[in-house]
């Protein structure tokens, strides 16, 4: 299927690595001309140099203002400005509630939502003037079923999709979409790392189907036939990136594999 992506410019947070890295690929695959970006460059021009059609870099810790400005300085200068944002970048640290301190919250809030907004109003205005633009935040299915072990990143994530679906009521008027996706369990090299190293101290074995099943068990993940890869995240995103999905605007598209559970 052509996506209709030819020639779009899309700057994907966060995609040196992972998921994102996942995602500048798929735009890229459709004809975007996709800008990577990272706070590692040497890893964020690997990415780069291997994207099916030539982009650019650019560099920059989206938690700061001065990061943030840098960033879109170095696009400004690659590109003009942009006809899809894919919010990707954001971090967590795994604790137990009680351990998540008041500045952890404030520092992972900052790290996975107002970085998303630094963004939005560096590159809204540009898609409004053009009467046309994608705007995508990366949330996760922890915005709806939240872990004790990270109820700072949770909230935020639960954040992302509020403001996905304001956002959406607000550029409307200049048929520019907003979506969120959220994401279940990705099996990124460091995911799948960390679950061998589980599946080592519990016995699994060392067979990653055996491995996935005895995740999907343990995490009551059904009905789930395996767990999710970036490509599944980052094919749902070249869609809803696309001129196809026009009437689609404020949502949040789970890429979870039934594994939530609820509809709402």
């Amino acid at each position: 299927m052509d996506l209709q992506l030819e020639g779009k410019r899309a700057l994907v947070t966060g995609s040196s690595s992972g998921i994102g890295a996942a995602i500048a690929r798929a735009l890229s695959a459709e004809g975007a001309i996709v800008v990577v970006h990272g706070r590692n460059e040497a890893r964020a021009r690997q990415i780069a140099a291997e994207l099916p059609r030539p982009g650019f870099v650019a560099i920059g810790d989206l938690a700061t203002p001065i990061g943030a400005g840098k960033v879109v300085d170095q696009i400004l200068g690659s590109t003009g400005g942009l006809d899809i944002l894919v919010n990707n970048a954001g971090a967590f640290r795994s604790m137990p509630w009680m351990a998540s301190t008041p500045d952890a919250w404030l520092s992972t809030y900052n790290e996975n939502v107002v970085s998303m907004v630094r963004m939005i109003h560096a590159f809204a205005p540009g898609m409004k003037a053009a009467k046309w633009g994608r705007i995508i935040q990366i949330a996760s299915r922890a915005a709806v079923r939240p872990r004790t072990q990270m109820p700072d990143y949770s909230a935020g994530k639960a954040a992302v999709l509020n403001l996905t679906v304001s956002l959406a009521k607000d550029l409307a008027p200049f048929s520019i979409t907003v979506n969120a996706v959220s994401p279940g369990i990705i099996v990124t090299p460091a995911v799948e790392s960390q679950f061998r190293q589980m599946a080592h101290e519990r016995g699994w074995g060392t067979d990653w189907e055996d491995i996935e099943r005895n995740i999907v068990r343990e995490w009551q993940y059904d009905p789930c036939v395996r767990l999710g890869r970036p490509d599944d995240v980052a094919h749902t995103v070249a869609f809803l990136s696309s001129p196809l999905a026009a009437g689609i605007s404020g949502i949040n598209l789970r890429v979870d594999g039934g594994g939530t559970g609820t509809l709402a």
